[in-house]
């Protein structure tokens, strides 16, 4: 009770410190078209909404996708080398592998890594 009593009063004050100065040291700029308007993809917002989306954008980002969730199952299979038998795991790790190989060649004879226009 009596650490409540000493650190809210000590919180309160220093968050309104650093409240005060950011507002105090804040550069004011000025608003234009450009700062108001949102910024989506890379597509301008204010002009003709009827504009094909890139193809090349859509892989791009499916690439990565696929590449964040090889991580996430990645790393529990990792940490399993410890508690599970060596041949199952070194089973599981390679048909794994051969799996993320065979799609990066897959997207690799498809043209999907090539990013020159």
């Amino acid at each position: 009770m009596f650490q409540l009593m000493i650190f809210t009063p000590l919180i309160l004050t220093i968050s309104s410190v650093v409240l005060v100065l950011s507002l105090a040291l804040s550069k004011k700029s000025k608003m234009n078209r450009e700062k108001s308007s949102p910024f989506e993809c890379g597509f301008d917002a204010n002009s003709n909404q009827r504009l094909p989306f890139s193809l090349r954008f859509f892989l791009v980002t499916i690439i990565f996708l696929i590449f964040d969730v090889e991580i996430v199952i990645l790393f529990p299979a990792i940490q399993s080398i410890f508690t599970s038998q060596e041949f199952y795991w070194n089973f599981i790790f390679i048909s794994f592998l051969i799996i993320l190989l065979g799609g990066l060649f897959h997207e690799w004879k498809q043209g999907s890594l090539n990013w020159a226009i």
